[in-house]
């Protein structure tokens, strides 16, 4: 398992750095998870997405959901909610705003093999474009994600620990062209204490239209609300 690590990591290595007439912009991202009861949980999302390091706005997203858990660790279903405000060009100089409504639903599972952390995310989306709620407007997209973090200065990923972590995605449409895009990653992460870790990384990105890389800044914060 520790040489398919490696393995899994430097093709998402060879991916990002082969990626053809990309640009390179920038995504801050904040992900939280609150445990409310033994069952649920509540998840939260930030994402600023930008064509450069800042100022250029691509997308906003806000995401909530309602989680539960199957297993006491490793197995969650979550209902969610997201609004998606975008800004893309329509050509050198001109951009045209889309706001989305995004329901949303998924399925997490985790595993791992002795240093290796893996997370297996379905999820499946109905997508609502500029406040049109008729069914027409309606899209639906599937998605799955494989991830995985191996740590480098301890045998776990328990507090002060240098890890590194990959994941590729990949987006299918439920109408019109089946493939949407994909998503390959790779980042060295830290994690501060038991609840918080961040990581920096490059995401390169896959669509029939055209490539294109993204730094990225991830928070992640897990907190307990049921036993404090």
């Amino acid at each position: 398992m520790k040489h398919q690590g490696i393995i899994f990591i430097l093709l998402f290595c060879f991916r990002i750095t082969h990626c053809q007439n990309s640009n390179v912009g920038n995504w801050f991202m904040y992900f939280g998870n609150q445990k409310i009861s033994n069952s649920f949980n509540l998840h939260n999302e930030i994402q600023y997405r930008s064509f450069n390091i800042v100022d250029d706005v691509q997308q906003l997203i806000l995401r909530t959901g309602i989680g539960y858990n199957l297993t006491e660790n490793n197995n969650n279903l979550l209902l969610g909610y997201g609004f998606i405000h975008s800004q893309n060009y329509i050509n050198k100089d001109t951009k045209v705003n889309t706001d989305e409504h995004r329901v949303f639903q998924q399925f997490i599972t985790k595993q791992q093999f002795n240093r290796i952390y893996l997370q297996h995310r379905y999820r499946f989306e109905e997508r609502f474009f500029t406040n049109n709620f008729h069914p027409s407007y309606i899209q639906l997209r599937s998605r799955y994600f494989l991830g995985l973090n191996i740590p480098l200065n301890k045998p776990s990923m328990d507090g002060n620990v240098f890890y590194l972590s990959a994941y590729n995605e990949v987006f299918l449409n439920m109408q019109q062209s089946i493939f949407d895009r994909n998503r390959a990653y790779v980042a060295l992460g830290c994690v501060i204490k038991k609840d918080l870790r961040v990581e920096l990384g490059m995401m390169a990105q896959s669509t029939q239209n055209n490539n294109r890389n993204q730094f990225q800044i991830a928070v992640f914060n897990n907190l307990n609300f049921f036993n404090q």
